[in-house]
């Protein structure tokens, strides 16, 4: 461990132990550095903003409450991950209308693995076409269209940039299934996009980059 994340991990932990000790005044500075983190996590699950929204503050309200059963071998970020995304699991099950079309329907064998229809890796896109207005609604789309097993991957790992391990933990499945879903989750993304945003397509056909799957 650096030693810039010893000392956050320690600033954390004098936080938390002034909170449970009843200075509540201090808990948005304990979770000011992860409130983007949180609701990227809640969206993932939801696909919605407004929703997302609702389920991270919900999921923050939560966080205070039960501060006291947050265990310190365990880092905070991902405890607060963890509450976000069974909030907004929550709020599906509740719901449960269907709300997603899934971009990898009709797109699976007999045993529901996913063949992309090529292996082109959504994130080779060059940045100044990532600015393009077009790509932006795209990308969200496809992001939205995602079924959530891959979506909440993708998100905590190229969008939040969470690492293996704190993904893993975070979603409480094994670091194998999360490199899985991602890869499966990239090529999704990728399929799902117009073909030549990316400027791939040369004299009428594409010329695709390998994939660099973790």
């Amino acid at each position: 461990m650096d030693q810039a994340a010893q000392s956050q991990n320690q600033r954390e932990a004098a936080l938390i132990a002034r909170i449970k000790a009843g200075d509540r005044g201090l808990f948005y500075d304990l979770i000011k550095p992860y409130q983007r983190t949180v609701y990227a996590a809640a969206y993932s699950v939801l696909g919605n903003p407004t929703d997302a929204e609702d389920a991270a503050q919900e999921a923050f309200l939560k966080a205070l409450t039960h501060l006291g059963q947050f265990r310190s071998e365990a880092k905070f970020s991902t405890w607060l991950v963890q509450i976000a995304l069974n909030e907004a699991r929550l709020r599906i099950r509740k719901e449960r209308k269907g709300l997603y079309t899934s971009i990898d329907e009709g797109a699976q064998d007999d045993d529901g693995e996913y063949f992309p229809m090529d292996y082109a890796d959504w994130r080779e896109i060059p940045s100044e076409t990532l600015q393009r207005k077009e790509l932006k609604e795209a990308l969200q789309r496809a992001l939205a269209a995602l079924k959530p097993i891959y979506r909440e991957v993708l998100v905590l790992r190229d969008v939040e940039h969470l690492s293996i391990a704190e993904t893993s933990a975070a979603l409480d499945i094994s670091e194998a299934s999360v490199k899985t879903r991602l890869l499966r989750a990239r090529l999704m993304m990728r399929d799902a996009l117009a073909p030549g945003f990316d400027g791939s397509w040369s004299m009428g056909s594409p010329t695709y980059k390998k994939v660099r799957p973790f």
